[in-house]
């Protein structure tokens, strides 16, 4: 475990990124991107559990611009605060561009053809569904994706695979955006989805009063399945 910098696409700079390595040489990499806390405790964690199973794992520092390692507490509420103002000065497009960096530097590292997923969480949820359909990543996994009625047009583009966990009772997603998501994306061949009745924004998270034990277990053996499935 460790840091390692990652250049930008477009040459202007360079940004850090957690890195847990497996036991064994990796078959495939996994992105964890990050929620609207930054690459803390938690994140890091789920890189670790990526490299427990033999991926390649790494968490780009995607709040860089703002605010370079920044690591909040989503149960301290000036922290949470301080969380909601950095999403909302965050570029989403130039954080898709540090994704498609990552994704290149996460191939570096892997033998010729290895895979790279991503999965996200929150606002890393978005992403992800931005990734599938932005960058050539062969398969991604948004957990609680935040605000994809604005973005589902772009579904036509996602040409590799896509899982989405949707909180049921998720106060930051409400039960019409969820509508929306399952009348655009249902029939979509290369999306599945996942519904957690009762289940509040969160509820994957590795540590702190979010995490819904029974929820996230489930959610997260349907991730592996997946990865399992996708990155061969």
């Amino acid at each position: 475990m460790g840091t390692i910098r990652v250049e930008t696409l477009e040459g202007e700079g360079s940004f850090d990124a957690y890195v847990a390595e497996p036991e064994h040489v990796p078959h495939a990499a996994i992105l964890v991107i990050q929620e609207i806390f930054g690459v803390n405790e938690g994140i890091r964690r789920k890189c670790d559990r990526w490299a427990e199973q033999g991926y390649l794992a790494i968490a780009p520092d995607l709040f860089w611009r703002l605010e370079p390692g920044v690591q909040l507490d989503p149960d301290i509420e000036p922290e949470f605060r301080r969380a909601l103002d950095l999403m909302g000065r965050f570029e989403q497009d130039r954080g898709i561009s540090d994704i498609e960096a990552a994704i290149r530097a996460a191939r570096a590292r892997l033998q010729h053809g290895g895979k790279v997923g991503c999965a996200g969480y929150c606002l890393g949820g978005r992403l992800a569904y931005m990734t599938a359909a932005r960058t050539d990543v062969d398969a991604s996994v948004g957990y609680y994706a935040v605000g994809l009625d604005d973005i589902l047009h772009e579904r036509n583009a996602i040409a590799r695979p896509l899982m989405l966990h949707i909180a049921g009772a998720d106060g930051f997603v409400p039960p019409e955006v969820q509508r929306k998501m399952h009348e655009a994306l249902d029939d979509h061949p290369r999306v599945t989805l996942h519904d957690y009745p009762g289940e509040d924004h969160g509820f994957a998270a590795e540590m702190g009063s979010r995490r819904s034990e029974e929820a996230a277990q489930l959610a997260d053996r349907r991730t592996e399945a997946f990865f399992a499935a996708h990155l061969v």
